[in-house]
């Protein structure tokens, strides 16, 4: 019998939004496997696990996922992952998948389950929702993300200025992810919109070193860390007469 590969969402930092189900993954018999960027690295999402109290087990192992954009290297990288994932599960073991945030929403743990099914077709694998790291972030900035019929996009900030400039035309809500690179040129925008005292950065929500920074200006020329958002509100965009629930333009 072949295993499962599970991969198990964590929440985004506080181990009290971890759900019944994984925590129940999490206390089985399965293999853990949790990503870092190098060999020996730090696993962000292992350090999630340790703050619940939980023990890893010995049968634990270390997926290299490098931080690149290089997608030659990272399919190398992939299917290394995913031979050491695969041999695990015909030898009818149980695998679980280390994620932050949810499993479903920009996750590695995707590519890991469909390189792993590209190796076996027999190969079974489920993703345990979670919260995301933007949910989280809402939630702790006391920034609800949508209220009645507000549109909401949730986008790389690597997608650059012009796309967010334009998206903010057509949506209520804009949340910005990995900003650290383009910080000081989504500030600059966002100080050209008017737009500052509605915006909000996060930086690792929910964890014990969470940051929220409601003076958004006051972050121009910091370098910030990579697991970071910013939440903007734009009041000033211009909708059309809601009618019988639908917003016309």
């Amino acid at each position: 019998m072949i295993g499962t590969l599970y991969g198990v969402s964590l929440g985004p930092g506080d181990p009290e939004l971890m759900t019944r189900r994984a925590w129940a993954l999490l206390h089985s018999e399965a293999d853990w496997t949790y990503p870092v960027k190098r060999k020996q690295g730090e696993s962000y999402a292992l350090k999630i696990a340790l703050a619940a109290n939980l023990k890893v087990p010995e049968n634990s192992t270390e997926l290299v996922f490098p931080m690149t954009h290089d997608r030659e290297i990272l399919a190398k990288y992939w299917l290394q992952a995913a031979q050491i994932v695969l041999e695990k599960l015909q030898a009818g073991r149980d695998v679980i998948f280390l994620v932050e945030g949810d499993a479903s929403t920009y996750s590695t743990f995707q590519h890991l389950a469909k390189t792993v099914a590209g190796l076996d077709e027999m190969a079974i694998f489920e993703t345990i929702a979670g919260v995301s790291s933007f949910h989280a972030a809402a939630a702790r900035a006391k920034m609800p993300l949508a209220d009645t019929d507000d549109t909401v996009a949730i986008i790389p900030a690597g997608y650059g200025i012009e796309m967010i400039e334009a998206m903010l035309l057509d949506f209520d809500t804009l949340v910005l992810l990995k900003v650290k690179p383009l910080l000081d040129d989504i500030i600059s925008l966002l100080e050209r919109k008017g737009l500052l005292a509605q915006s909000c950065f996060i930086e690792k929500a929910g964890s014990n070193e969470e940051r929220i920074i409601h003076d958004v200006l006051s972050l121009r020329g910091e370098k910030v860390n990579y697991l970071s958002l910013l939440m903007v509100h734009n009041s000033h965009r211009m909708r059309g007469e809601l009618i019988r629930g639908c917003r016309k333009k």
